[in-house]
């Protein structure tokens, strides 16, 4: 068996050492290349350092250059501000020059003419006299003006004195028939209060205790099915019986109450919140508004005064019961009436 491995042996060729030859070798060049490498890395990193170096100390020299410039620049400013200030100078100098020798001129020449302005000055003189005794002359009717004004002026004062006087009086009426207006006016109104008291007294008489009608402070409230079916402004029978009562009971209130207190009975229409678009009623104020005034022709055509009613429509915004409920909706449909003042 050992004869047989060694033949074996001898017959193959051995790769190995000719492998590890090859490998070692691109080692080698590897090295050798990443030293050059570095080697060159590093003369230029010497390199770029020493021309950032160099490119500060030419910023630096650039930076002086600049301020020296800049302080060069004020200098020449400096100076031209000086060249202009004498320029100035010697113009006014010159200008004043040329007045002085003018004036002197001027006084050479005023010398002859001194005499004869001399005579002019005194026929001004004269001239100025005369003006002066008519300006007294005025002066003195300015005066007896003036006196005539001061008595106008006490006269005037006296007079208003008088009508402040007058004016204090009258005051004094006006606060005194307001304070009767006022007692006349709270006595109308108390007699309004007594004829709305047995008036409502009257209608609670006559429409006896109906669930649907109901006193809210100072009003009647009918439920809207009392009168009129729904989305309706037809009056029912039921309705106009109890308009037949309160027609009667209007026609003996207004032959009570003294024709001077100024009365009306008041019927407002009332919807719930759900609006409405019917061919005869495009919303609720139209619905309400024609309850109210269906109310008020059928009173009239009972022989109720036509100027003591009022027809109002309020839609679905003065609610009893806010809440969206049949119930809350059914409250709200109502026509009030209230006794009050035109």
């Amino acid at each position: 068996m050992a004869l047989a491995r060694a033949r074996r042996s001898e017959s193959g060729f051995n790769y190995w050492p000719g492998f590890v030859d090859a490998l070692s070798t691109l080692v080698l060049s590897i090295v050798f290349l990443l030293s050059v490498f570095l080697v060159v890395q590093f003369f230029l990193s010497q390199e770029v350092t020493g021309k950032d170096k160099a490119l500060e100390q030419l910023n630096a020299k650039i930076a002086q250059l600049n301020d020296l410039l800049s302080l060069e620049k004020l200098g020449k400013l400096a100076l031209d501000d000086q060249v202009s200030q004498l320029r100035a100078g010697l113009a006014a100098a010159e200008g004043e020059r040329d007045r002085v020798k003018g004036l002197y001129e001027g006084l050479a020449g005023a010398g002859g003419d001194a005499q004869g302005r001399a005579s002019e000055l005194n026929k001004a003189l004269e001239s100025e006299k005369a003006v002066s005794s008519r300006a007294l002359a005025q002066i003195e009717v300015l005066n007896q003006q003036i006196s005539a004004l001061r008595r106008q002026l006490a006269a005037l004062e006296e007079a208003l004195e008088a009508s402040e006087k007058r004016d204090k009086e009258s005051q004094g009426r006006i606060a005194d028939l307001g304070q009767r207006l006022n007692v006349a006016l709270a006595q109308r109104v108390q007699e309004l209060s007594r004829y709305r008291s047995e008036f409502f007294g009257r209608l609670r008489a006559i429409l006896g205790n109906r669930p649907d009608i109901r006193i809210v402070g100072d009003r009647f409230v009918f439920q809207s099915e009392v009168f009129f079916d729904t989305g309706q402004a037809l009056l029912l029978p039921e309705g106009r019986a109890e308009l037949d009562k309160l027609a009667t009971a209007l026609i003996d209130l207004d032959k009570q109450i003294p024709s001077e207190i100024g009365w009306v009975l008041r019927v407002d229409g009332h919807t719930d919140m759900r609006p409405i678009n019917s061919p005869l009623f495009k919303s609720n104020w139209e619905l309400s508004s024609a309850r109210a005034i269906s109310v008020v022709q059928y009173l009239v055509s009972l022989g109720v005064p036509a100027q003591r009613l009022v027809a109002a429509g309020f839609a679905e915004f003065q609610p009893l019961d806010s809440a969206p409920n049949e119930d809350a909706y059914k409250r709200n449909r109502r026509i009030e009436l209230k006794l009050t003042e035109r």
